[in-house]
């Protein structure tokens, strides 16, 4: 990332209110994939005055100006994430929601042959992986 959310929202001509500034700083600091109300009840803990009505708007402005990205992986949530992060794929736990991040080389090098063998130079890619764990035997 070249420059914080706060930075990019400030280049983007976004007017910064207090209240932006605390969402952005939420925003900054998950590691996770939050949704609205999940970055709200964080928030909340920074600034008890803050509305779920203005976090709502907040993420939907960065949203628009292209901070933000909006994922959406069937849970009926959108969850958002930084739309600077370094690329990488989702593995979602179709059991608990939870979602694991990861690179694989191996994927990236055969997405671009694909892309290749019909005919396209891949610009942007998505993989999300919907799964459930594999149960292991107690004697394994």
């Amino acid at each position: 990332m070249t420059r914080n959310i706060i930075q990019r929202c400030s280049k983007s001509g976004l007017r910064m209110t207090e209240q932006r500034r605390v969402v952005a700083q939420v925003l900054e600091t998950s590691h996770d994939h939050p949704d609205v109300e999940e970055l709200y009840a964080r928030a909340l803990k920074l600034d008890p005055r803050i509305s779920i009505a203005t976090v709502y708007r907040t993420v939907k402005l960065f949203e628009e100006a292209g901070i933000l990205e909006k994922l959406e992986f069937g849970d009926g949530r959108a969850r958002y994430e930084d739309a600077e992060r370094d690329h990488h794929d989702h593995l979602i736990d179709m059991q608990t929601g939870q979602v694991i991040e990861f690179v694989d080389p191996e994927i990236e090098l055969l997405q671009e042959k694909i892309a290749q063998r019909l005919g396209y130079n891949l610009k942007d890619h998505r993989l999300e992986l919907y799964g459930v764990p594999i149960l292991r035997q107690k004697n394994e």
